[in-house]
């Protein structure tokens, strides 16, 4: 039983690569309708994986959204099949949002914000304590954007700090070393004192 149930999800996941490949064939050749049903199949995991990125701002994740799928409807002419399209979409959308968080870092107000996510689980005004009480994904939410991305990119979708540090524009140790802050502050916003 089990050997035919994962013989049944295997050939479900090439029948769906399968479709992909197809989908984004037509769609480099100008099929609307075959890209819009590529974006029906994969809209939910790119803007999942945007919303991560940018700490649940739903409005500026769908945006990024609809900013990821339009790239990809300009670059499926060029794209090679030589992985799979989910994971070139998925890998889009990544970037998409990490060029608009570099965007941000650069201007006055990134600086500003990052500043103020920092004083989140710090003494309050009578020197005591703020008690917090956010679970993991607010907490997430309130790290400082690089941290943030950091932190989403290598242990939620699994990149290496390679691809970050060529992502988001940094060196491998600033990669591993905003990981490390990101877990840092994360432990502390959850009020774990080890």
């Amino acid at each position: 039983m089990l050997i035919a149930t994962m013989s049944t999800s295997m050939d479900e996941a090439a029948t769906a690569a399968e479709v992909d490949h197809a989908l984004a064939r037509a769609s480099a050749q100008g099929d609307t309708g075959a890209f819009e049903a590529l974006y029906r199949r994969h809209a939910g995991r790119v803007h999942g994986v945007i919303l991560r990125l940018v700490g649940h701002q739903h409005s500026r994740a769908e945006d990024l959204t609809q900013e990821a799928f339009v790239r990809a409807w300009q670059a499926l002419p060029g794209f090679r099949f030589e992985s799979a399209v989910g994971t070139w979409l998925h890998r889009l959308a990544a970037n998409t949002a990490l060029m608009e968080l570099r965007s941000r870092r650069s201007g006055p107000a990134m600086d500003g914000r990052e500043d103020a996510l920092e004083e989140i689980g710090s003494g309050d005004t009578a020197g005591q304590r703020t008690a917090l009480s956010m679970d993991l994904q607010q907490a997430v939410d309130s790290l400082p954007p690089r941290a943030r991305a950091v932190l989403v990119l290598y242990d939620i979708e699994g990149w290496t700090h390679e691809e970050i540090a060529n992502g988001l524009d940094m060196a491998v140790g600033s990669s591993k070393a905003q990981l490390h802050r990101a877990r840092r502050l994360l432990r502390t916003r959850l009020g774990d004192s080890t």
